[in-house]
């Protein structure tokens, strides 16, 4: 029968392999404590050791059958309890856990050794538990047969007894127990090691001095395998955190390195060195003794080592978890989490004419794309390299992100200049030369605590600014810079509010043939009222809605608001007039463009000749080909495209050529230099332009007759303006349009 055969808390004692029988001499009593809500492990229990004598004292059993029961006896008999036989599950599934916890933290028993026992073998103990509270084994019941719960119990029985003897007579040891209890502490692996030679001396009663020894280049930050030295006393105390090739003393080393190599414990008459290994992680600690060890003592330090196996793993885990947190893991830097740290304590890591910056590789990524991930690496590794050659100890360097790194120091070193010269000459990556170049964000740093986090966002400012920078390549933080960015993002924010609550509004400007001055079409003009009877200049918030992606559905509502109004406008029985929209390139990259502008024809019922879209001719520099695209299919739907502001964007005349135009209109600013006696160059050119390409063209701001007049002799067909009308609400505009055609 297997034990996966039994689904309850069944204890069954297998056949033995030997049955070795034990001498007894009753002398006293070991108290065994059996915790277990099965009257049949009880008893079972006590029969397998009812004979057991151990050290000349025979078994004396107190029994529990709940968690509660077993919190009684242990508070009647304390640290005279020497072995606790407790079931896992019992009244809960968590029972025996609670009891375990109720010992080590609320009684403070370091003592009593705990032996779990399940009957499910399935059900592993929480690994906290194990860790935590000094569990001496976990066994399944179908897996102890009465020897091995009898090497069980002896050697449970041994440890206590032991431990009692070293609490009894070494109080130093609780030096080691506060060290490694203490694991989160800045220097946490220095006093637990310091700590393990101290106890070790003061465990054998002997005068005595040594090392302790590891591979530990991930606790010190080192990139070798080499084996240091991580805690010392007497002499050696002058070589912590020093390779143990510093020791002049070539016998010490060879020692240490048998140790090491063979995995055991080096017992010599005037020195020992003695291995510890837990889950991977091992240590050889040396000591110098005047006199040889005993047998008790050895004893002694086979429990001592034992015991502080486990400190020893959750130094080095801690260690590596910290790592992980504030190193990073390619450069061994201080990551962003650390940087802000030292952020944070500028009396330990600045002064008063201090700076922080924030370094950015440039086109970084070109490097990973083209050259692989492994040279991206080399480089991150050369430029750190180079950092640590070029600037003192007095500053310290960081990676905040893939390829930013963070920099705090003296101004006189922490600055564009000597920043700039670290990348003056090219980098050796594999068998590429490659000149690299930065941008660099700055802030200087006042001499205040607890300001790390708006430190390193003020000199994020920077470098953003210093990004759309045309002449140099950094920027000092200013704090108008960052109340410019909460400016924006306030705007943004409340954008995006009113747009929701649907405050934006739609106007119209009539447009009008010059020559009969009948009204042809209107341009819609996206209006913002600031809430006091103002609106805000649309010059202000397209950049923000274009900057924060919110144009998309903006632009989305002014056309199908357009759709809707040329609706009202044929039925109202003016369904001859086009509505002019201005799209921007956040529209056009928006895959379902097209598909949108279609539908919101669809819905409204409209003649899509009616609708004419507007780009500027930054929009088409910008994504050429998709621009082109989308205009060509909706022009073969019907739509009618005109480019606005033309001549003010440095057009390439071969994207010109490519767009499916209907319209040209000349920029107010030509029209404007339109003046009695004088010619406007630009205007008549863009005219003359437009007619050779077959395109009509339309004057923006006409506001007076002679300029009007001007436009009619060039050839240009329609305009708008306040010479004829400002933008208006729709409601208005049904009125001019009322008005006008009674006029005429």
């Amino acid at each position: 029968m297997s034990a996966t055969d039994y689904d309850n808390d069944e204890l069954v004692f297998l056949e033995d392999d030997n049955d070795n029988a034990i001498d007894t001499t009753i002398y006293k009593e070991w108290n065994i404590l059996i915790v277990d809500d099965d009257e049949e492990i009880h008893t079972v229990t006590r029969l397998a050791l009812a004979d057991l004598v151990v050290n000349e004292r025979k078994l004396n059993f107190l029994h529990a059958y709940s968690g509660e029961q077993a919190q009684q006896l242990l508070h009647e008999y304390g640290k005279g309890i020497a072995i606790i036989l407790l079931d896992v599950v019992m009244e809960t599934d968590y029972a025996g856990f609670d009891v375990v916890r109720y010992i080590r933290e609320s009684m403070r028993l370091a003592e009593p050794r705990i032996i779990l026992r399940t009957g499910q073998p399935g059900y592993a103990p929480e690994e906290e538990v194990i860790k935590l509270y000094d569990i001496n084994d976990y066994k399944t019941k179908t897996e102890l047969t009465r020897g091995k719960l009898l090497t069980t119990v002896i050697s449970s029985l041994r440890s206590y007894q032991q431990i009692m003897t070293i609490n009894q007579n070494r109080i130093g040891l609780e030096k080691i127990i506060s060290s490694s209890s203490n694991l989160f502490e800045e220097h946490s692996v220095k006093g637990f090691c310091e700590g393990v030679v101290t106890q070790i001396s003061s465990l054998i009663g002997l005068d005595a001095e040594g090392l302790l020894c590891a591979r530990a280049g991930a606790v010190l930050d080192k990139d070798d395998n080499g084996i240091y030295v991580l805690g010392a006393a007497g002499e050696y105390a002058s070589l912590i955190n020093e390779p143990i090739e510093h020791i002049r003393d070539d016998e010490i080393v060879e020692q240490i390195n048998r140790c090491l190599r063979l995995k055991q414990h080096i017992i010599e008459p005037q020195s020992s060195v003695l291995y510890i290994n837990r889950a991977g992680f091992e240590a050889a600690v040396y000591v110098h003794m005047a006199s040889a060890v005993s047998n008790i003592d050895k004893n002694l330090l086979e429990v001592f080592l034992s015991s502080i196996s486990v400190g020893y793993e959750n130094v080095n885990l801690f260690h590596e978890l910290r790592n992980a947190a504030f190193r990073d893991w390619l450069t061994r830097l201080p990551n962003r989490n650390e940087f802000i740290n030292m952020l944070d304590k500028p009396h330990l890591f600045a002064g008063d004419n201090y700076s922080v910056a924030l370094v950015d590789v440039n086109h970084f990524s070109d490097v990973n794309d083209g050259l692989g991930q492994e040279a991206g690496n080399e480089l991150l590794l050369a430029i750190t390299q180079r950092f640590q050659d070029t600037f003192t100890n007095k500053v310290r360097i960081g990676r905040i992100g893939a390829d930013v790194f963070g920099l705090i120091g003296p101004s006189e070193e922490v600055n564009p200049t000597s920043i700039s010269d670290v990348f003056e000459s090219s980098f050796k990556v594999s068998d590429h030369t490659l000149p690299i170049n930065v941008t660099i964000g700055l802030c200087r740093l006042e001499n205040q605590q607890g300001v790390g986090i708006n430190v390193l966002k003020r000199a994020n400012i920077a470098l953003n600014r210093a990004k759309k920078n045309l002449s140099d390549n950094h920027e000092y933080y200013a704090k108008s810079i960052e109340s410019q960015t909460t400016w924006r993002l306030d705007m943004i924010r409340q954008l995006r509010s009113d747009f929701i609550n649907r405050k934006l509004q739609l106007w119209y400007q009539p447009q009008v043939d010059l020559v009969s001055e009948k009204v042809v079409g209107m341009e819609g003009l996206l209006r913002w009222p600031d809430g006091e009877g103002g609106y805000i200049s649309p010059a202000v918030f397209i950049p923000l809605a274009e900057y924060s992606g919110l144009i998309v559905d903006i632009g989305q509502w002014v056309l199908e608001e357009s759709c809707r109004k040329l609706k009202e406008l044929k039925e109202a029985g003016y369904d001859n007039l086009r509505v002019a929209v201005n799209i921007s390139i956040p529209q056009f990259r928006d895959r379902h463009f097209v598909e949108k502008v279609k539908n919101a024809l669809i819905a409204s019922d409209c003649d899509p000749s009616l609708l004419e879209l507007e780009i500027t001719e930054s929009v088409v520099m910008d994504e050429p080909q998709i621009v082109i695209d989308a205009l060509t299919t909706l022009k073969e739907y019907g739509v009618g495209i005109a480019i606005d502001d033309f001549g003010t964007g440095f057009s390439s005349m071969s994207y010109l050529q490519k767009l499916p135009l209907d319209r040209l209109k000349v920029d107010r600013s030509f029209v404007k230099d339109i003046q009695p006696g004088k010619s406007a160059v630009l205007a008549e050119t863009i005219v003359t332009l437009g007619n050779k390409l077959g395109l009509l063209t339309i004057a923006e701001g006409v506001e007076k007759r002679e300029q009007a007049s001007y436009m009619i002799k060039l050839g240009c067909v329609e305009a708008q303006g306040y010479l004829y009308a400002k933008p208006m609400p729709f409601e208005a505009l049904m009125s001019y349009l009322h008005d006008h055609s009674t006029t005429e």
